[in-house]
């Protein structure tokens, strides 16, 4: 027995001419929403209310953002600024430490003097003890 596999699952199906379920179920809410408000409410709140009612019902039904549905999209930005969020670091004062001589009478903080000879023999050194301990 042969069964069909579906080949586009991602793609919904077109049900209302070039319309999506999702798409269809979004342009008929807002346009009863804007007809309801046009009918039963003063004109400047029908101006007031319709417009946004009007732009959200076309960025839900037809603008995809990063290639996903914006319904999506608007849930991730409410859950974002509706949840807690976790900050791992903040920098605090900016301020730059300075020791407290070369503050205090203007002239350089105390250095001390660099070991004798030179970075090649100090290299040799640390390389003998290591050997030696490997030896012991």
């Amino acid at each position: 027995m042969r069964f069909e596999v579906p080949q586009f699952i991602e793609i919904e199906d077109k049900i209302f001419g070039p319309l999506t379920w999702k798409q269809f179920i979004y342009v008929a809410g807002g346009s009863g929403l804007a007809v309801v408000l046009f009918f039963f409410t003063p004109f400047l709140v029908f101006i007031l209310f319709g417009i946004p009612v009007a732009a959200l019902t076309f960025l839900l039904s037809f603008y995809p953002v990063n290639n996903r549905p914006f319904s999506i999209f608007m849930e991730s930005a409410i859950r974002y600024f509706q949840g807690a969020k976790l900050y791992l670091w903040r920098k605090r004062g900016t301020g730059v430490y300075r020791g407290a001589a070369a503050d205090e009478a203007g002239t350089p903080a105390y250095m001390p003097p660099s070991p004798t000879g030179n970075i090649a023999s100090i290299s040799r050194r640390l390389e003998l003890k290591a050997i030696q301990k490997d030896i012991h």
